[in-house]
């Protein structure tokens, strides 16, 4: 009889703990959001709105820094996080076939214009035959990079790539330009070897690159690549997440873009 009650004890107590399990915003209401975060500039205007925003509804946000491109996404899955302001949606449909993952896009908050920046060069025309150029080698930025040589007629594409264009899919190269593929956080540190790289914004913000200096930039108007909030599909319809995402397409959070970046980073709201 004991035994039965023991048993009978520990099977409440893993049931309990079953249903108790998730973690973050999911299991206590209460509980502060914890989202990931890019630092710059995404950490920034986040904790501009846990700092300045948040507190007026009742919504405590906890900023979790990351330095690449795929932690914010994994601990997302594994429930670390409640939600993650870091990626575009290019990138997120990307992750998500690569690691048969769902998670749920929420909305744009701001686009940082890809640029390419050197260190040798101040226009297009000043690269020379066979010139370094780095990018990014994850697949949706590199297929960025390549579309901002092509718009600025440094190369041409085969038909129909844009949206995963790799070196392969170069179809006419004049300047028979070499590419040097690397991690996107390694691209500013590589225009010392480089005669130019191509360089997200975010990083560029972190390494004091200024988007006013760069030799080419990413056009804003009717680019996909805004960065957004993300969460898990249980999530997407909790309170604290539609109350964040009010909170960073606020006129406020437009402002202190504007005001902060100087063109470095845009609204897309």
């Amino acid at each position: 009889m004991k035994l039965r009650v023991a048993l009978l004890a520990a099977l409440v107590t893993a049931t309990a703990a079953a249903c108790g399990s998730g973690g973050g915003a999911a299991a206590d209401p209460n509980a502060p959001l914890v989202v990931g975060v890019s630092p710059t500039p995404h950490g920034q205007i986040l904790q501009y709105v846990a700092d300045k925003l948040a507190p007026a509804k009742g919504l405590k946000i906890q900023v979790k820094e990351f330095t690449d491109y795929v932690t914010p996404n994994t601990s997302l899955v594994d429930k670390s996080l409640d939600a993650n302001y870091f990626q575009h949606q290019p990138y997120l449909a990307d992750f998500e076939q690569s690691h048969g993952v769902q998670l749920s896009w929420i909305t744009a908050v701001h686009l940082e214009p890809l640029g390419l920046y050197s260190k040798k060069a101040h226009k297009a025309a000043d690269l020379p035959d066979g010139a370094k150029i780095g990018v990014p080698n994850d697949t949706s930025n590199e297929a960025r990079a390549f579309t901002l040589l092509a718009d600025n007629g440094l190369i041409k594409l085969k038909p129909g790539v844009e949206a995963s264009a790799t070196p392969r899919d170069v179809a006419d190269n004049p300047k028979h330009l070499q590419f040097v593929e690397l991690e996107a956080a390694q691209l500013p540190r590589s225009l010392d070897d480089t005669d130019a790289s191509i360089v997200n914004g975010n990083y560029a913000l972190s390494a004091g690159l200024d988007v006013r200096s760069a030799v080419l930039v990413e056009k804003a108007q009717g680019n996909p690549n805004a960065n957004g909030l993300v969460t898990r599909p249980e999530l997407a319809g909790d309170k604290r997440i539609k109350e964040l995402a009010e909170l960073l397409t606020s006129p406020q959070v437009k402002d202190y873009i504007d005001q902060t970046f100087h063109g470095s980073v845009l609204p897309a709201f």
